[in-house]
């Protein structure tokens, strides 16, 4: 069973997708990602799979009749995308060459697109699980998609939020997040040509960087070849640099963040909204976990247990030793 409930509370809707209890134990020496595999094409650099065992379905089934006229249900209508990143099984993003990572954003933007002529899906996320710390059991280097069609509350916050500072200051928020980041310098982790990485300050994780497009885009789709290149390369040095912090593979959570689609009542959001990829790394140090506990999941009132300035001095050594190690 899977279908969207709708949490009166928060006016938002919730997945139920039951049947993903049933996905079986893969064994440990077979991976259906890797060529050979049966499941995947023998010869392939990246690759889109669709999810076995999806939560959103263009072909979604009837809801349970459970529901009442207060609480509503509706079909659990969308797409859901894995994204497989490399065929050796034993890569991470961060060992991935830049020309390689450079494919996968290509096959990004080749599926945004994609998805996007689906004229019930509005928003198009893409994401990466990393790490057992998150619930991670398939270890190949691998992301996924999913193509809403109904708008997540917080993306709707962010859009809400973005729209408004745009009406009050004629000027786009994550725009303005880059001129306090580039003014008081400390937050930055690094930048290059087209792109910087930086520990926002109001951020909630020890380690949560934010990647965000210096001149504004909208969606990925928007960039040119060269903020492609870019693109690949501090993706690469971000991750590389988790995994240089504590010298060991880092767990986290990668959200790319962009415009919605097919949202008619998000009419100009290419002037508000902003490109950026939001990190949600679980470790507060080398072996302890940030959890999200009662306060944080009960109240939605984020506490950072680290001073957002020292742990970006942190990453910049972090990401010293990620350069001279890969020189």
């Amino acid at each position: 069973m899977a279908e969207l409930r709708w949490n009166p509370l928060l006016q938002d809707w919730t997945i139920v997708a039951s049947h993903r209890q049933n996905r079986p134990q893969m064994p440990k020496d077979w991976c259906p990602f890797c060529p050979g595999s049966g499941k995947v094409p023998d010869d392939y650099e990246v690759h889109k799979y669709d999810n076995d065992f999806p939560a959103l379905s263009q072909e979604p089934p009837v809801p349970d009749a459970v529901g009442s006229e207060f609480y509503k249900s509706a079909e659990a209508y969308g797409k859901c995308e894995v994204i497989l990143y490399s065929p050796e099984h034993n890569k991470s993003l961060s060992q991935l060459p830049k020309e390689h990572i450079r494919k996968l954003v290509d096959l990004w933007c080749e599926r945004f697109e994609e998805l996007s002529k689906d004229e019930k899906i509005k928003f198009i996320f893409l994401f990466e699980n990393r790490g057992e710390e998150v619930g991670v059991t398939m270890p190949h280097p691998h992301g996924q998609i999913y193509g809403y069609s109904k708008m997540p509350l917080k993306l709707q916050t962010e859009l809400n939020s973005s729209r408004d500072f745009y009406k009050a200051n004629c000027q786009c928020l994550i725009c303005r997040m880059n001129k306090e980041e580039e003014s008081f310098k400390e937050r930055i982790i690094m930048e290059n040509e087209d792109f910087m990485a930086y520990l926002p300050y109001f951020t909630d994780y020890p380690y949560g960087i934010f990647i965000t497009s210096k001149q504004h885009r909208n969606k990925i789709i928007d960039f040119s070849s060269r903020e492609k290149d870019s693109f690949a390369e501090i993706l690469q040095a971000v991750t590389g640099t988790f995994d240089s912090l504590f010298d060991k593979p880092f767990p986290y959570m990668m959200n790319i963040h962009q415009g919605p689609v097919n949202s008619p009542e998000y009419e100009g959001h290419e002037d508000y909204y902003h490109f950026h990829v939001e990190f949600y790394p679980p470790l507060r140090s080398k072996e302890k976990i940030k959890y999200y506990a009662s306060s944080e999941m009960g109240a939605w009132a984020a506490c950072n247990p680290a001073s957002v300035e020292d742990t970006a001095m942190e990453l910049r050594e972090a990401y010293k030793r990620y350069l001279n190690k890969n020189k």
